[in-house]
């Protein structure tokens, strides 16, 4: 039977955040199954909060209303906290004021965001959908940004435990994320483990002799270990500038940073010669922009793991591009590389280890890169779909019942909002 489904997410498209992505990817299949789909997000840019977007509008049958004063950008804590309380606040009433309201789904974009649904679902008995994509104060606490026993550390654990306590469904991005959610609440009967997904299934392949990109941004002949999307500081990277500044008289080698985020300051400030920066780029450049790196980076803090799940390498993966994995050794992104090996695996702090693999990927064949790109397609086109994936997830959002949406199999593509 369709459901009046609510989608809560500060970050929605065209935003180019990987949230907002994967939530307009559901809310498109959502509306496709016949379900009424209503999203509360932010009026303006979350990394650039001068992007404005229009306070209503609606595509692929999706709602959209969009609040103001709920992104301040990221130049501070302080603004990103008074961002997310509006955020919640705002979305609140609005929630309580829509009509015949049966499912809402929350992630979290802001951190709190999980007090829309405990409200919501208490005062107007809607089931509730909790899919976290990080998790906090973990991560905060493991990046040195909060204090064990603070003020906002307890809320945000009293906020964990009582969303986990509420949620009629649980979806976890990964094996180590459910075990973290499991610790704080047992959630063995409502949990569902989906991955994130590619941007797009049946990815059509880009010589690169035949890329605008490459051409545009002088990469020909090139060739390019490249990072794509947001550099946080769960995402380090700072093993692999070190390793760069030992190849400074390869002119055939570019290290090249597409996105935004805290950590691309320090991609900036080191200012090198074969280190190069852009911001996002659009979403229909990004075949070719992803398509212009023969290895993509993908980087996970040694103590990150469960706690935050960068989904840029699904998007490299289905490209049919190698990955050079900065991160420790027991991850999601391990697990999936001993399935298939598609690229290689760095330790943090290891220099010598980056300029070994950063030399064999520099003489390499490219066929021989191309190999490794093309098992990591094999994976993501076997069993890690957006039509997989996103199915899945929507099967969850739509059943009371998770186990039977954990069985449920593949489903139709559906439409995606931009």
């Amino acid at each position: 039977m369709p459901q009046k489904i609510l989608l809560v997410s500060q970050v929605f498209p065209p935003d180019p955040a990987a949230v907002a992505r994967v939530m307009g990817d559901v809310g498109a299949e959502l509306a496709s199954r016949g379900n009424e789909v209503v999203v509360l997000t932010a009026d303006r840019g979350y990394d650039d909060p001068t992007v404005k977007y229009p306070a209503r509008s609606e595509s692929a049958g999706v709602r959209v209303r969009r609040l103001p004063f709920c992104s301040f950008g990221k130049q501070s804590i302080s603004f990103r906290l008074l961002g997310g309380v509006s955020f919640t606040l705002q979305s609140v009433v609005h929630a309580l004021m829509l009509p015949g309201l049966d499912t809402i789904v929350v992630s979290t974009a802001p951190p709190m965001v999980s007090f829309v649904a405990l409200v919501v679902g208490a005062l107007r008995r809607a089931r509730v959908v909790y899919w976290p994509m990080d998790l906090n104060p973990d991560q905060a606490l493991a990046l040195g940004v909060a204090r064990q026993g603070s003020l906002s550390v307890r809320i945000l654990d009293w906020l964990n435990r009582a969303i986990l306590r509420r949620a009629d469904v649980v979806i976890a991005l990964d094996h180590a994320m459910a075990r973290r959610l499991e610790r704080k609440r047992p959630i063995a009967g409502t949990l569902v483990i989906v991955p994130p997904w590619p941007e797009e299934d049946d990815v059509a392949q880009v010589p690169p002799q035949d890329n605008p990109f490459r051409a545009a941004h002088g990469l020909e002949g090139k060739r390019v270990i490249m990072y794509s999307g947001t550099l946080g500081l769960a995402n380090p990277v700072r093993t692999l500038l070190e390793a760069a500044e030992q190849f400074e008289d390869e002119p055939d080698l570019v290290f090249l940073f597409i996105g935004g985020g805290a950590g691309m300051s320090e991609v900036r400030s080191r200012n090198r010669p074969n280190v190069r920066w852009l911001p996002y780029q659009p979403f229909d450049q990004l075949r070719f922009s992803l398509a212009a790196g023969d290895v993509h980076i993908v980087s996970l803090g040694d103590p990150m793991v469960g706690i935050v799940h960068p989904c840029k390498v699904y998007g490299a993966m289905a490209r049919g591009r190698a990955i050079l994995y900065l991160g420790p050794p027991e991850s999601y992104l391990t697990e999936m590389m001993d399935e298939a090996d598609f690229g290689w695996q760095v330790r943090h702090g290891d220099v010598a280890g980056a300029v070994a693999v950063i030399r064999q990927i520099l003489e390499a064949e490219s066929s021989s890169l191309e190999r490794l790109g093309a098992k990591g397609r094999g994976l993501i086109e076997g069993k890690r779909t957006r039509r997989i994936s996103c199915g899945r997830v929507c099967d969850a959002i739509e059943r009371t019942d998770a186990e039977a949406a954990l069985r449920a199999g593949p489903v139709r593509a559906a439409p995606v909002v931009r």
